[in-house]
């Protein structure tokens, strides 16, 4: 019952959002790195900072990791309105992570060495998982399964934390899809949607890899990672400043180039990723290795062929 009066909490709030958006021109216009054309809405991925600040309340043992989702959540919308300095977005992502840190003794764990990888990491995935929110329905879609994913290993495997702590965030992205997984879509996550979800499953992704002392669950963001990672090199390939905005990732020459369904490209990526869920849960006893080659591998092969497919018949068209 709790779950139903929070859902139409959920949607009577970002109701009320688009009302103020609309009001004071929180919108997104089109630029050079958009797979849109129209003027949308921004930041209705707000909804889960709603969901962030019921979770405190709900949870103040979380104190936390929820304060510094809620901390990073708050600036990724003042980014979305204001466009802050990078100094500024590093120092409250760097905040926010270590609040996660501090929750997950991080700092007694592991080595000087060791902390600052798990930065880079962190902080990587996160900025990564805010890049591939550029399509109708792909944050949504992407992070509904890895939350399903997590949910269904809290529950039947190795229980590591509440359930509400993820049901909070299913929820929250169901509402959120609803206006968003759309043809011409009501509004767009933002920063504030794709760095909130982001920080929150890493939080939930590394309560269980600690838990558990198995970094396969990792594997739960491979979708993401490879076609991340290999855009980063391809970039460094064209000799491109990665660092500034463009249309290499594998959905964007989909989307751009072949004009292919954002919603049909997201439920494609969203059902990948849930495919190497359901794999690395049931073989989550496997050397890590044995599941980076058996699940991992064969996506990196085909991304590779499709993308350099892609892009042959992309050169073709224009000459």
């Amino acid at each position: 019952m709790i779950y139903f009066l929070l859902t139409a909490l959920f949607f009577v709030l970002l109701l009320i959002y688009f009302k103020v958006a609309d009001h004071y021109n929180i919108i997104d216009h089109p630029n050079e790195r958009s797979s849109h054309t129209t003027v949308t809405i921004r930041g209705g991925g707000i909804v889960l900072l709603f969901a962030a600040i019921i979770a405190l309340i709900w949870h103040p043992g979380c104190y936390f990791p929820l304060c510094g989702i809620i901390a990073i959540g708050f600036v990724s919308f003042l980014d979305d309105i204001y466009t802050l300095s990078n100094r500024i977005r590093i120092l409250f992502h760097t905040a926010s992570v270590s609040l996660v840190f501090i929750f997950l003794n991080v700092f007694t764990l592991f080595s000087a060495w060791e902390i600052v990888l798990l930065y880079i990491l962190v902080i990587g995935i996160i900025n990564a998982y805010n890049f591939m929110d550029g399509i109708n329905g792909m944050t949504g879609c992407y992070s509904l399964v890895i939350l399903g994913g997590l949910q269904y290993v809290n529950l039947y495997q190795n229980h590591f934390i509440n359930s509400d702590l993820i049901w909070l965030p299913i929820v929250s992205c169901l509402v959120f899809l609803f206006f968003n997984f759309r043809k011409n879509a009501k509004c767009f996550a933002g920063d504030v949607g794709s760095i909130t979800i982001a920080l929150w499953t890493l939080w939930l992704l590394f309560t269980v890899v600690f838990l558990s002392h198995n970094w396969g669950y990792l594997l739960f963001l491979s979708v993401y990672g490879v076609d991340s990672i290999f855009t980063i090199i391809h970039r460094l390939m064209l000799k491109q400043n990665i660092f500034k905005a463009h249309r290499l990732h594998f959905y964007q020459l989909l989307a751009n180039e072949r004009k292919i369904s954002h919603l049909l490209i997201s439920l494609g990526y969203a059902l990948t990723q849930l495919l190497i869920i359901i794999f690395v849960s049931v073989y989550i006893r496997l050397p890590l290795i044995n599941l980076f080659l058996i699940s991992v591998l064969p996506l990196v092969l085909i991304y590779i062929v499709l993308k350099i497919k892609l892009q042959e018949s992309n050169e073709k068209s224009m000459r």
